[in-house]
């Protein structure tokens, strides 16, 4: 049951940069102008989409994933400081406390690891 509920959790995890990263391509042009309203330079978005979803693969199939979990947590929280730091505004404290809590649980991957069903389990254990 472990090992399946590691891939499971990974899955989990991963999902949300990668359909975020999705998004990202699919709604490029208004994303671009988000983040420069943000102050962040459009021309960041292509390394955004590739951390998100480079990494969201990554950590999906357990791949380097002490790497990319520790990528994408930074990611995370840079992100929710940057463009969720509207605290008097209720749903941008719930999205800045959602990217703490995913934070979280890379930061225990990136701990833990993989596990056995994973890229990096093979290589420990073949």
């Amino acid at each position: 049951m472990k090992k399946y509920s590691q891939v499971i959790a990974r899955v989990f995890l991963a999902q949300v940069f990668v359909l975020s990263g999705i998004f990202k391509i699919t709604g490029y042009e208004s994303t671009q102008n988000y983040m420069e309203a943000m102050g962040v330079p459009g021309m960041l978005l292509p390394l955004v989409i590739l951390i998100e979803i480079g990494g969201g693969l990554a950590i999906a199939i357990g791949w380097q994933t002490r790497w990319a979990a520790i990528a994408l947590a930074s990611f995370a929280i840079f992100a929710g400081v940057i463009f969720h730091n509207n605290f008097s505004d209720q749903m941008q404290m719930i999205m800045f406390m959602k990217n703490i809590a995913i934070t979280g649980g890379l930061l225990l991957l990136a701990a833990h690891g993989a596990g056995e069903c994973s890229f990096d389990g093979r290589r420990i254990s073949g």
